[in-house]
């Protein structure tokens, strides 16, 4: 899996995307969407969002793509998870309780900034 430092944006399609499967308490299997990582006091994490949450607006759009109405349709769940990389392998854990709102507030404010990015480069 590559790293970067640098928020994804809306080029997701343009771009080669990090999947990652889950399994949940029942046994089903979700995928999420890796858009960033980032380093917090020597340890990884990533920001993940479910691309495949549908929009249920009537307007029309590319799947997977934002929808921009103001409805809040094209709001996702973001999930943030400690990366431990070993020899071969990324696991994703869940962030200790106490770390928590610190990386949450960090994850939050790279993407706010990528947005803004991305806003200035639509200009």
């Amino acid at each position: 899996m590559e790293n970067t430092n640098n928020p994804v944006n809306n080029e997701l399609e343009n771009e080669e995307r990090d999947f990652v499967v889950f399994t949940d308490d029942d046994g089903n299997e979700f995928e999420l969407d890796v858009i960033d990582y980032f380093f917090h006091d020597g340890q990884e994490y990533a920001v993940l969002i479910d691309l495949s949450e549908g929009c249920d607006c009537e307007h029309e759009h590319a799947e997977g793509e934002a929808c921009g109405c103001e409805d809040g349709c094209g709001e996702r769940d973001v999930y943030i998870m400690k990366v431990v990389t070993g020899e071969e392998t990324e696991e994703f854990m869940p962030v200790p309780d106490e770390l928590f709102d610190t990386v949450a507030a960090i994850a939050q404010k790279r993407l706010e900034e990528a947005a803004e990015d991305e806003e200035e480069s639509i200009d």
